[in-house]
């Protein structure tokens, strides 16, 4: 490039902000492949030398689609084949994660340090709190319709929750993060939605479930998430008899406030483990029964706690054996939360309920994309049975 198409886009930058992005990511990824194949060939353009490995072939286009709209790359060719750079797919990689720094820059506000050093790296220049504005409704919209866009047929649906901070007529709140994952009958994983709020625990999840039926959602076999208050009733009200597998992870944990003693701990996670790893539910059945009459005396409470809750973690056994190492647990989703919390810690407090979903919808349509071209959960294995 010369110095005059610099300034030229330069000043183009400058003029539009954000909106400007695509052609710069047109310019400099078109660039960095050129200087690809010239590393490969060992040679630049028409130069001659005895090092050189094959010759250039001119370039074929290439039209991607982006967060930022449909971009037209030139792929520079080989005459004699096996070349494809790899800068295209590092740069649209890249393109994703703007997504996510993009809405970090808006909770944090136009004003921090941390925005302008972003937009000097990308762009070289400041932008105002216009063209801020004006790409914050620009990745809003594609946020929403991500959200919004039609479910279909989800055999294993996970649900999960979570608390951030929000701050709320002058006082932080605690605002409950609602999370949905499933499992296709192909047996591909997806993210199916996210919802923050406010509300009372049972209306949210109430609110959330008939949402994700709304929009499509069907055929669901099991659910699978822990015992959050209010969701037992929603579940029920939106999803009737589908069977809900209770995570077993989180119940070998809760086991232990009901220890009289801590050495007992191994112990007792033997017990529960050996009923969660039967072979059948009547075998777990068995285990249980024999289990609540063992610490009828030693440890009542957990006996009790035994009887009344371990069974839910049971369902499990009424699927495929090949499935039930994928559905016994809501792991994969804590998971996403781990992820979740490391983007929401630097915020602390999101300033309001918008700025919460827009980071989280951020991150989530980053992992869901990152599925979309990942391993199979039920790989090879058929969940119509």
């Amino acid at each position: 490039m010369t110095h005059q198409n610099d300034y030229t886009f330069a000043d183009e930058i400058a003029e539009k902000g954000l909106e400007a992005i695509p052609e710069l990511m047109r310019v400099l990824i078109n660039n960095a492949m050129q200087v690809e194949r010239s590393k490969y060939l060992q040679a630049e353009h028409y130069e001659r030398t005895e090092d050189r490995k094959g010759h250039a072939n001119g370039f074929k286009p290439k039209t991607v689609k982006t967060r930022m709209g449909e971009i037209t790359f030139a792929v520079p060719q080989v005459r004699e084949g096996g070349f494809y750079p790899s800068a295209l797919e590092k740069g649209l990689r890249s393109e994703r994660a703007l997504t996510i720094t993009l809405a970090e820059m808006y909770v944090q506000g136009v004003s921090t340090r941390k925005v302008k050093a972003i937009t000097e790296q990308l762009c070289g220049v400041e932008i105002s709190s216009e063209q801020v504005s004006r790409a914050t409704a620009q990745l809003d919209g594609v946020l929403q319709e991500w959200r919004e866009r039609a479910l279909g047929e989800i055999s294993y649906l996970y649900v999960d929750a979570r608390y951030e901070k929000v701050r709320e007529a002058g006082q932080v709140r605690d605002a409950a993060v609602l999370v949905a994952s499933g499992i296709t009958p192909e047996g591909e994983r997806q993210i199916l939605g996210v919802s923050v709020s406010l509300s009372e625990h049972e209306t949210h999840w109430k609110t959330f479930l008939k949402s994700l039926k709304d929009r499509g959602l069907n055929g669901v076999k099991l659910v699978i998430s822990d015992d959050h208050e209010g969701l037992g009733a929603a579940r029920r009200a939106v999803l009737g008899s589908v069977p809900w597998q209770r995570c077993q992870f989180h119940l070998q944990q809760n086991a232990g406030a009901y220890l009289p003693k801590q050495h007992m701990r191994l112990e007792v996670a033997a017990d529960i483990r050996s009923m969660f790893n039967a072979s059948d539910r009547k075998t777990a059945e068995e285990l249980l029964q024999t289990a609540i009459q063992k610490y009828a005396v030693s440890a009542p409470r957990l006996s009790a706690w035994l009887e009344e809750n371990l069974a839910e973690g049971f369902s499990v056994f009424d699927f495929p054996l090949e499935h039930r190492r994928t559905i016994r647990t809501t792991n994969s989703l804590e998971r996403i939360n781990k992820e979740i919390r490391r983007r929401t810690r630097v915020v602390g407090v999101f300033p309001n309920e918008a700025s919460c979903l827009r980071l989280i919808s951020a991150l989530l349509m980053e992992i869901s994309e990152e599925w979309q071209i990942g391993k199979h959960y039920c790989a090879g294995k058929s969940l119509s049975y």
